[in-house]
């Protein structure tokens, strides 16, 4: 996969790619990340990427020629891409749109800034509009960095261990198990007596049972209505 993020502060983004998960999956050969400054793309002497808004209004907005003409660039080098609209208006990130983007060859991620983007970047260009949250940042650095990393890490060969992603909390509409390691007593707590069984069918059960019952408490909005235990408290 080609991941390729627009972005006006790549630094920012430049350290994390480097780093744990995302380092290995490079390595492997699974994703190539392109961090592309948007700026580089502006034409006049000051390369100029916002203006202030028509109609007035507070703060700056990004300019669509410099944006254009960076996706135009990485499609005609590299080919068409799924392209991402990081914005509050977007469809809600979840874990299975990760895992359909990770079925892509090529991902180009748009980070925004200031008040936003000119409207014609929206209509101008097919994008998928994705939000990570409902709450404001700054840019979308951090939205690009979310998604990337949920994205990379479902690669096939980017975990250690195959069946990591498919027992992770979301994959199956549900939170993950609580886990425990050693020692097997900390400060009175207990690891649960099933957990050193040796009983890998109880151990199975008692997993499945303990992430059906975390998932109604915290999250029971996640439960699917098909689940025959839904509304039941697990």
């Amino acid at each position: 996969m080609i991941l390729t993020i627009l972005t006006l502060f790549p630094s920012t983004i430049e350290g994390y790619l480097r780093e744990s998960i995302l380092r290995i999956a490079q390595e492997k050969g699974l994703v190539r990340f392109r961090l592309v400054n948007f700026r580089d793309y502006s034409t006049d002497r000051h390369r100029t990427v916002d203006d202030r808004p028509f109609g007035g209004g507070p703060g700056m907005v990004l300019k669509p020629e410099p944006v254009f003409a960076a996706v135009e660039d990485a499609e005609a080098k590299d080919g068409p891409y799924r392209k991402v609209l990081l914005t509050p208006a977007g469809r809600r990130f979840d874990q299975a749109l990760a895992r359909e983007f990770s079925r892509e060859e090529r991902l180009l991620l748009l980070c925004g800034r200031y008040e936003g983007f000119d409207e014609r970047i929206r209509l101008g260009l097919r994008w998928d509009e994705v939000s990570v949250g409902d709450y404001v940042l700054s840019g979308g650095e951090i939205a690009a960095l979310a998604v990337a990393e949920a994205t990379a890490r479902l690669l096939p060969g980017a975990l250690g261990d195959p069946e990591s992603a498919e027992q992770e909390s979301f994959t199956a509409g549900l939170l993950d198990f609580p886990q425990y390691t050693r020692p097997r007593v900390f400060r009175g707590m207990a690891v649960p007596e099933v957990l050193v069984s040796g009983d890998h069918e109880a151990v199975r059960r008692w997993r499945e049972e303990a992430a059906r019952r975390r998932t109604a408490e915290r999250r029971p909005d996640l439960r699917p209505e098909s689940d025959p235990k839904a509304g039941t408290g697990g």
